[in-house]
């Protein structure tokens, strides 16, 4: 089952619970895919899915950081429809699991005592291996600690 059919299934119990904001974040959603759908002409892959839906995740927290304090009403919009989104993102990996992948990487391009010169050449063969499965600042952030 592809991620729009998914989506379109929980958007009709949404409506049927009579659930508004539900319905609206997955409306929102299924019109982002199928766009990028379009834009492909062709069917989604599982990954182009997942960066839909992280690229949805990432905009709705931009607004809710971009928005005045006292505006609690988006902030409490932006909060359900995080909710929501993150019921179909890929699961994150661990702070752990990057650190792991790293050193893999390190081994693998046979750096012994990796310096700041590095992190080039090791996030070139990084984030092909973590892309969709964690967010690029926090590996980012992670490959600098290391290299410290």
């Amino acid at each position: 089952m592809s991620k729009i059919d998914e989506i379109r299934a929980e958007m009709v119990k949404a409506m049927k619970n009579k659930d508004k904001d539900r319905k609206e974040t997955l409306s929102m959603l299924l019109a982002a895919l199928k766009n990028k759908a379009i834009d492909k002409r062709a069917d989604l892959t599982p990954e182009e899915e997942f960066e839909v839906v992280k690229k949805e995740i990432k905009q709705t927290k931009e607004t809710m950081d971009l928005a005045p304090a006292d505006r609690t009403d988006i902030i409490d919009q932006c909060k359900a429809r995080l909710a929501v989104l993150s019921e179909f993102a890929p699961e994150e990996m661990s702070e752990d699991a990057i650190r792991a992948v790293i050193r893999e990487v390190i081994a693998g391009l046979g750096i012994e005592n990796p310096t700041g010169r590095d992190k080039g050449k090791i996030m070139k063969e990084l984030m092909p291996k973590v892309k969709g499965k964690a967010d690029g600042s926090l590996v980012n952030k992670l490959v600098g600690e290391l290299l410290a």
